[in-house]
């Protein structure tokens, strides 16, 4: 059975290599920085309202908060603040975020059970694994038919963590799947709006939700992924790979370092990034100035401008999605931060009469692509002539990679808006230690504006207090 096959290489892989378990190091780096500004935007906050109005058992933390909750609420919420500002991290195989649904679930499970850093560590990379072959199974058609594959595949694989952590058995993980499959949800039509979020943490609680209730003897279909009316069948396009070819690759060139994860510079779609860095290139080469500029053409590949869903956005969530903003912005204001995803920075007169110039072009191609996979075309006409590029690296992939100050930069610049710079400081330290701790914990609770008071305090102090049971 494939579904068996597939739960015991969830359960029983142990050689991870060293590389992998960093790489999810700084996957837990970058998701952690992104919650924690997340944590601060309107959706983020209404969860964490909604959370509280439960009365839920009090274990484990709200992110960016003082509030706990149950390990379940709080799986929901963190994953919501970590895709809040689609700043987080993608899987080119997946076609979406790994990590917005892995590591709150991961870290919700933390707080159920004691689970070391190196164990977690290795739990994201199975996930990881999963999300890779299974999004190789669904297909892109899967995607082009309006799943959102962060949503789909990865509570399949966030499931497969939290099994792992828990210690499941090959059925109960099949019987996990079985109920997730159940959960399955999350549509592209809603991307632009606060539940694209809802998605990412959905998915993370549905985890647990699978996890647990399997452990506890739920049944579902322990063949989910194979036969008529299966996963499969269901939710597969015409071009998903069949899972037996799949299987027997499993763990052996390692998703998470081949293609490996690819790490957000700018927060917003993916399918924006090739074609912004393109601009910057050109304003940089050409020093192109915005009262010279007549038109800006950006060609793209058959779906890789799938998700830009909004043509002429009127909000910030709604820029996140738009080509036609992020250009508009990336030129008239020199960069694309945090602060370029407001209302008011979207519906500024001068930008919308900077967006009427963008134009969107097709390539002919065959194929489908999307914002990890392929290449962009850019130009840009002004009074002194036309100037174009193809970028064919896509920004914080191996080919254009974010470095490590790069990244510790992107953390600190995140986290400090809600735990203030020591505090922000003392949460990557841990962070970078995370495999050397002996209980998971740790991480979360310097999560919490509180750990600004174990933050004036020296690093090892504060990391050893953090440390405690």
């Amino acid at each position: 059975m494939l579904t068996e096959r597939l739960a015991k290489l969830v359960l029983e892989t142990r050689e991870i290599p060293d590389a992998a378990v960093s790489a999810a190091k700084d996957a837990f780096v970058d998701t952690l920085g992104v919650a924690l500004a997340g944590s601060l935007e309107e959706c983020a906050e209404i969860a964490q309202r909604w959370v509280q109005q439960q009365g839920s058992a009090s274990v484990a933390p709200i992110w960016g908060t003082h509030v706990k909750s149950s390990a379940l609420d709080a799986a929901f919420a963190n994953g919501i603040a970590s895709h809040a500002l689609d700043f987080d991290d993608s899987l080119p195989t997946l076609r979406g975020h790994p990590s917005a649904t892995l590591v709150p679930a991961i870290l919700a499970t933390g707080e159920m059970s004691a689970i070391s850093g190196k164990a977690a560590l290795e739990a994201f990379v199975i996930g990881v694994e999963v999300a890779g072959i299974l999004g190789k199974a669904v297909g892109t058609g899967h995607y082009l038919r309006g799943w959102h594959t962060t949503a789909t595949i990865g509570l399949m694989a966030a499931t497969a963590a939290v099994a792992r952590l828990l210690n499941l058995n090959s059925l109960q993980l099949q019987c996990a799947w079985g109920i997730a499959a159940s959960e399955t949800s999350g549509l592209v039509g809603n991307f632009g709006t606060m539940t694209k979020p809802f998605h990412a943490g959905h998915a993370a609680r549905s985890a647990l939700v699978a996890a647990t209730l399997a452990r506890s003897g739920f049944t579902a279909n322990s063949a989910i992924f194979e036969g008529k009316h299966s996963f499969f069948d269901t939710y597969a396009g015409d071009d998903g790979e069949k899972l037996e070819s799949l299987l027997p690759h499993f763990a052996s060139s390692w998703q998470i370092l081949s293609p490996s994860i690819y790490v957000k510079r700018w927060p917003c779609c993916y399918c924006n990034h090739r074609p912004v860095g393109g601009l910057f290139r050109l304003v940089s080469k050409h020093q192109i100035k915005v009262d010279e500029i007549k038109l800006i053409r950006i060609g793209f590949l058959p779906g890789s401008d799938e998700a830009l869903v909004s043509e002429d956005p009127h909000t910030g969530l709604e820029g996140k999605f738009s080509i036609e903003y992020c250009a508009a912005a990336t030129l008239l204001d020199g960069k694309l931060g945090l602060d370029s995803f407001t209302d008011a920075m979207v519906q500024r007169p001068e930008i919308r009469v900077l967006m009427k110039k963008v134009r969107r072009e097709r390539i002919e191609a065959e194929g489908v692509y999307s914002g990890v996979v392929g290449y962009s075309d850019v130009s840009v006409e002004t009074t002194r002539g036309n100037f174009d590029m193809r970028v064919e690296e896509t920004p914080g992939s191996p080919k254009w990679p974010m470095t490590a100050t790069d990244r510790s930069e992107k953390f600190l610049d995140c986290a400090a808006r809600v735990l203030g710079s020591p505090a922000a400081k003392s949460l990557l330290g841990i962070l970078d230690a995370m495999a050397a701790q002996s209980d998971l914990r740790a991480v979360s609770r310097l999560t919490s504006p509180d750990a600004a008071t174990s933050a004036r305090k020296t690093g090892t102090q504060a990391l050893e207090e953090a440390g405690q049971p």
